[in-house]
């Protein structure tokens, strides 16, 4: 499938419904089965996300449990071990595993990390970011190019965290917009990685949004961080371990006023909290996403006049 656009507008057209999501946890399974599901329910476009990995079994309750809440709910499909920047030699094994997940049960969405994490075969359970040269681009365009022909769908890819600042031939967002672009895959904007890279590297947060085109733009993730234990605010860390900070509540609304209406999934990953706090905060999520589509709506008329 190398340079093929393969569903070019599929993943903007696919999660157009979805509002607020949230990640999937085995530990809230009775509260989500318990929630109201038919409209006018205000849980009516929640949507949940799992790392696909987590489900490469071949049975049992953790299958059962994923398929009970498909029954009522979209589901997205976000992998963390793909590798798509780097040693592609085991993807097809890797993508027959996603596509048999795919095929039973039809996730809205499906994407993966901009990054690398094996090499020589070795996997290092990280998900460390390219050095944005022409030759990195072309093996993650491979990588894309891999992941999409053996599952048979387009993805997202998602923009990574940045700990440290390194020479490249171009920036992130030209680096991932053109990877996009050539693969025909969408992105993936995570606004919590955003914000880190942009306290860690001294990028800018905005200027970065600016220069995504908005029809890329399938899906956004916000999350919580944490100051590293040493180094505090000088260095924070990805760690899906708190709450959503407000800096990033910012960068989200700024973010859906460049693009859109867009599916927003709010993870988290440790420090698990009751399943109603998780939903109050993918409410603030949604609360983003209806004002969004509240101004669309006001300005509508004028556009119609203006033109």
């Amino acid at each position: 499938m190398k340079g093929n656009k393969l569903c070019s507008p599929q993943h903007i057209v696919a999660g157009e419904e979805l509002g607020a999501g949230l990640s999937l946890k085995p530990e809230h399974l009775d509260d989500i089965l318990t929630l109201p599901v038919k409209k006018p329910s205000s849980h009516h476009n929640l949507w949940f996300e799992v790392h696909t990995e987590n489900y490469f079994v071949a049975g049992g309750p953790r299958l059962n449990y994923l398929r009970a809440v498909r029954e009522n709910y979209n589901l997205s499909f976000h992998g963390v071990g793909g590798s798509l920047g780097s040693d592609h030699q085991a993807m097809s094994a890797h993508t027959k595993r996603v596509k048999a997940l795919i095929d039973e049960f039809q996730p809205t969405l499906v994407s993966e990390h901009a990054v690398w994490s094996k090499s020589e075969g070795k996997y290092f359970a990280d998900l460390m970011p390219l050095p944005r040269t022409q030759d990195a681009l072309q093996s993650l365009i491979n990588g894309i190019d891999c992941y999409q022909s053996g599952i048979g769908r387009s993805i997202l890819i998602e923009n990574p965290s940045n700990y440290l600042d390194f020479i490249s031939d171009m920036d992130e967002p030209q680096f991932l917009v053109e990877a996009a672009k050539r693969s025909g895959c969408g992105l993936l904007i995570d606004i919590n990685n955003l914000y880190i890279s942009s306290k860690n590297t001294g990028i800018d947060a905005l200027n970065y949004l600016t220069q995504i085109p908005a029809d890329l733009v399938g899906e956004i993730h916000i999350a919580g961080h944490d100051p590293d234990p040493a180094l505090g605010q000088s260095l924070l860390i990805d760690s899906h371990a708190a709450a959503v900070a407000p800096p990033v509540w910012m960068l989200l609304e700024q973010a859906l006023a460049l693009f859109g209406h867009r599916p927003v999934l709010v993870e988290r990953d440790a420090n698990i909290p009751a399943f109603d706090e998780l939903m109050s905060e993918r409410q603030t999520a949604q609360d983003y996403l209806n004002q969004c589509e509240l101004k669309k709506s006001l300005n509508a008329p004028y556009k119609e006049l203006v033109r």
